[in-house]
């Protein structure tokens, strides 16, 4: 945990060099109603607008989607996989990326997707704390090449901010990888309004010989986190998910 606790204390010193910690708190419930009541905002990236969600997003759900996406990982049991590259599609921060490769024996290579620039950035500084190879392309995940097979794939709380449409050819092409014998996981959370569309995607995955599974972990928190989430009237006492895999 020693680089997960580095780079958290590197995020607050960053966000909090403008920002104060009322104001992160407020740009939190902001951004958590924007997830739950305003998600047709998503996909003009509303999300991540404006410093005070920015910095909401990177100490709050990055922490968050690290400590998720480690546990998911390590229950399935990707530990023994070996692949040298790994593409993380709609890499936001790069905490999910991160954490999948940091439970692996071998450090593969990432590939950080994204259409935000700024959440490139941060991915880059992610995966640098990490002390993960990576490099990063500003793209549509949906119509941007994709590095050649073999790899691994993933996609972590990013399908669900998609259109319809766009949603349709990521996860047909995720498909496709997978029967091709490539490592896929989709990580999206467990409330069935973020993602109408799992129970028919889980029924493909598995006709095509991928898993699916719900998840609930308890973990303790990071002060920071615990903080965020009493201050913005949240519950992350229990870590929820659910997945779909290849591999």
């Amino acid at each position: 945990m020693h680089n997960f606790e580095n780079w958290l204390s590197a995020l607050e010193a960053k966000h909090f060099e403008d920002l104060t910690f009322p104001e992160v708190a407020r740009a939190l419930r902001a951004l958590s109603s924007t997830y739950v009541e305003r998600r047709s905002r998503l996909t003009t990236g509303a999300a991540l607008s404006g410093a005070g969600k920015r910095a909401a997003f990177a100490l709050f759900y990055g922490p968050l989607h690290y400590l998720l996406v480690r546990e998911i990982t390590l229950a399935i049991g990707f530990r023994a996989a070996r692949f040298a590259t790994l593409l993380d599609l709609g890499c936001g921060t790069g905490a999910a990326g991160a954490a999948w490769a940091h439970t692996l024996p071998n450090l593969p290579a990432i590939v950080g997707f994204d259409v935000n620039s700024w959440a490139l950035s941060e991915a880059s500084r992610t995966y640098r704390a990490f002390g993960v190879a990576a490099r990063t392309r500003l793209g549509d995940i949906a119509t941007i090449a994709w590095p050649a097979s073999p790899a691994a794939h993933l996609a972590a709380f990013t399908l669900n901010e998609l259109g319809d449409a766009p949603r349709e050819r990521v996860l047909q092409r995720l498909v496709e990888r997978g029967q091709r014998g490539d490592i896929v996981l989709v990580v999206e959370p467990v409330a069935g309004f973020v993602a109408p569309w799992w129970n028919r995607w889980r029924d493909i995955f598995e006709a095509a010989g991928g898993r699916a599974a719900d998840w609930r972990f308890s973990i303790e928190l990071p002060p920071i986190v615990t903080k965020l989430d009493r201050a913005a009237g949240l519950n992350h006492r229990t870590l929820t998910g659910r997945s779909l895999w290849f591999g």
